[in-house]
């Protein structure tokens, strides 16, 4: 299998502020993808689960059941990742397979209540988090970042590139 040629990158630098950009996402990726802070999460929250189950919770709650390859592929993984993250998360009781409406031979992965509640509590303890973080923000000023995040995410996926080298078409939440 041959890897995809990469994207041309502007011959002109970037500019500073976005330089700056880049640094603060990279650093706020950083310490919201740490163990230590995944694992306070999922205390303050309760619910028992990896990264990687939290990661799929939250696409499955976020679009109506999809197919596991169709999960993988928002998620950027292996589909076989994506099946044995769905298999623990079917023992526990937080997603259950549905026959998909299209193909009775397959089947597509949906959140059962106990998945919903559990994505409602991480989503809690996230927001009351971040809360916490941003509790010195004027009300006005959380409007502009959130506005402001919003249009940065739906420019990067109108610009975003899949694995084959095409543009990509599905959004990722």
């Amino acid at each position: 299998m041959s890897t995809p040629p990469l994207p041309e990158l502007p011959a002109t630098p970037a500019s500073p502020e976005v330089v700056e950009i880049e640094r603060a996402l990279t650093r706020i990726t950083y310490l919201s993808t740490r163990a230590r802070q995944h694992e306070r999460l999922m205390a303050l929250a309760g619910v028992p689960l990896d990264r990687a189950a939290v990661a799929l919770l939250r696409q499955i709650a976020d679009s109506e059941p999809l197919r596991p390859g169709e999960l993988a592929a928002r998620l950027g993984v292996e589909a076989s990742h994506v099946t044995r993250t769905v298999q623990q998360l079917q023992r526990s009781g937080y997603v259950t397979r549905v026959p998909d409406p299209q193909d009775r031979r397959a089947q597509r992965i949906e959140l059962t209540s106990a998945g919903q509640e559990a994505i409602a509590r991480v989503r809690d303890a996230g927001a009351r988090g971040m809360q916490l973080a941003l509790a010195d923000w004027k009300p006005e000023e959380l409007g502009q970042l959130a506005t402001l995040f919003h249009r940065m995410v739906d420019d990067f996926l109108a610009h975003a590139i899949d694995d084959d080298g095409e543009p990509a078409r599905q959004a990722v939440t």
